[in-house]
């Protein structure tokens, strides 16, 4: 017998694949979420300042060291960060686009050839006899679509295009914003002599907090469980954090 969530759950189902809600999704097509850019920023955007703090604090340098060296990397790998993916998504929008561009003039100098390109594509599809002559006549017919089937099929490449502005700016904020949460201890100190007596410890389990919450969220979207996910985000974080306070130690007692 089903549960009432069971049942709740289908009834949401069956509405979300309505016919004309089907059409409408279709006819909009897959919307851009900028979740990699901004997982991808939090996370290097913590991971590089606290290796900063880690990193200075092994070396037994000051606080206003650490200020210092933690917004140059703010606000330089971040923006380093976010033109680099600019450039990339920009350049992956170009690529694509040259693509199609290529499959037009090869579409009007060999048709015949990339007709059978399209028949083998949907041969291996487990299309046969007339339901595939039918589907290849369908899909030569519109070369929009003919074009969009072999950009997909043969080069594995999506159809959307992503916004490489709006792809660098996520990337920047977040860089930025988890960023600053190492930080935030020393700063306050910084505001307010002796409001925090020991930053380093606060600023590691501020950072800790932060990388559990940027790896909880991300759970959220890939469909993994939000604790294993903020989990695993923190072993990674933490290693990378173990080995910059380990290498200030390490240079500390060289350059000492």
């Amino acid at each position: 017998m089903e549960s009432h969530d069971d049942l709740s759950e289908l009834e949401e189902f069956r509405a979300h694949h309505h016919p004309h809600l089907i059409a409408q999704r279709l006819e909009e097509g897959p919307d851009s979420i900028y979740l990699k850019e901004f997982i991808y920023g939090a996370v290097d955007g913590a991971i590089t300042t606290f290796a900063i703090v880690a990193g200075v604090a092994g070396a037994g340098m000051s606080a206003g060291v650490i200020i210092i060296l933690g917004f140059a990397n703010l606000l330089a790998d971040g923006f380093s960060m976010a033109v680099s993916n600019y450039l990339g998504t920009r350049a992956e929008n170009q690529h694509r686009q040259k693509i199609r561009q290529r499959e037009f003039d090869e579409i009007d100098k060999f048709p015949e050839g990339e007709v059978e390109e399209v028949r083998q594509i949907y041969a291996r599809k487990g299309f046969e006899g007339n339901l595939l002559e039918d589907a290849v006549e369908v899909i030569v017919s519109d070369r929009e679509k003919w074009v969009d089937t072999m950009v997909q099929e043969e080069f594995g490449l999506s159809l959307q295009t992503h916004n490489a502005f709006k792809a660098g700016l996520a990337t920047f904020v977040a860089f930025c914003v988890v960023g600053f949460i190492p930080l935030i201890t020393y700063v306050a100190n910084w505001i307010m002599p002796g409001a925090v007596a020991d930053p380093f410890i606060w600023s590691a389990g501020l950072t800790v907090v932060a990388f559990f919450w940027v790896g909880a969220m991300k759970g959220r979207f890939v469909d993994q469980h939000w604790l294993i996910s903020g989990l695993e985000t923190v072993v990674i974080g933490g290693i990378a954090a173990s080995m910059a306070y380990g290498i200030g130690v390490l240079l500390k007692g060289l350059v000492g």
